[in-house]
């Protein structure tokens, strides 16, 4: 998976991250430059093959499996939600190397919809006492074993429990190869996500991702606010150590838990279309709930983590 191949290539590399908490305090100023792109969990084996078996999902979202292979030949198999700007990746254990196949751990993506607006982030985080961020390029292997550089990442630090979230650019010579399928710029520097997501979504009810809720450390929170606030979220704190961060039409929340309570909660999507109707599918240890109107909530609760060790 992206988090644990980038950071075991970066691991000579110490993050400087300060003690940076996660109190109000919006935005490190100016513009958005970053936006939700995806997020993952790594749930119980139970849960993941229902899910991948799941006929139900394939009609309700631009549904897929695959592995994929990324820098030094690191392959991960994981279980996609693709909408127009957004998407989710779901895992069973041991689907993602390292610590990153752990039951619980999640991980998130939030990029630039503009070439050179990460350079803007870097700036911003050493702004906020973050001097030495982790800086590393992902490649994409499409099964030729011909790599192409895919995108720019930076993280906040290399030390982390089981949640890690990168600030991301994709790379123009991956829009530019004809085995990404993505789409034409809307204009010179467009790096956004709807050019590098496909329109299969339209075929489905599923079209975006509006919110994300992830049980992680508070460590892990701490290490994750800096960049948030660099990328221009609005950063509000919870009662109990918690966080949420609004920006770009998709709500992020933290809960900060112990270690052994993190995961993948919830995640909140919108419709293509409202439907009359509410639909509740079990899937597995979680459940989802279709309608009724324009969205979507699936809920994973604790995923048995407890009972699944």
């Amino acid at each position: 998976m992206i988090m644990v191949v980038a950071l075991a290539l970066a691991g000579a590399v110490q993050g400087g991250v300060s003690s940076a908490q996660a109190g109000d305090g919006g935005t490190a100023g100016g513009r958005q430059l970053l936006f939700y792109n995806h997020a993952y969990g790594v749930l119980d084996r139970e849960t993941a093959d229902a899910i991948e078996h799941s006929a139900y999902l394939r009609d309700f979202a631009d549904f897929q499996v695959r592995t994929t292979t990324g820098s030094g030949g690191q392959t991960w198999t994981g279980r996609y939600l693709m909408g127009r700007e957004t998407y989710f990746e779901l895992f069973g254990v041991g689907d993602v190397p390292g610590k990153d196949g752990t039951l619980g751990s999640t991980g998130m993506g939030v990029s630039t919809e503009r070439r050179g607006d990460l350079a803007t982030v870097l700036a911003r985080l050493r702004a906020q006492g973050i001097s030495d961020p982790v800086e590393f390029q992902q490649t994409r292997d499409f099964g030729d074993g011909v790599p192409v550089p895919w995108f720019d990442a930076v993280f906040t630090t290399d030390q982390y429990d089981l949640f890690g979230a990168w600030g991301m650019e994709y790379r123009q010579e991956y829009f530019a190869d004809p085995r990404g399928n993505t789409e034409p710029a809307a204009h010179p520097d467009d790096v956004g996500r709807e050019r590098y997501l496909s329109d299969a979504y339209r075929d489905h009810l599923m079209r975006d991702v509006t919110g994300i809720r992830l049980a992680v450390t508070a460590r892990d929170l701490a290490n994750t606010v800096p960049l948030l606030k660099a990328g221009g979220f609005a950063v509000r704190s919870l009662p109990g150590g918690g966080v949420v961060a609004k920006g770009g039409g998709t709500t992020l929340r933290f809960d900060a838990v112990p270690l052994d309570q993190v995961g993948l909660r919830q995640v909140e999507m919108s419709l293509n279309g409202p439907v009359s109707y509410r639909h509740e599918e079990r899937i597995g240890h979680s459940t989802l709930a279709v309608g009724p109107g324009p969205r979507a909530v699936w809920t994973f609760g604790d995923q048995d983590q407890r009972a699944s060790r």
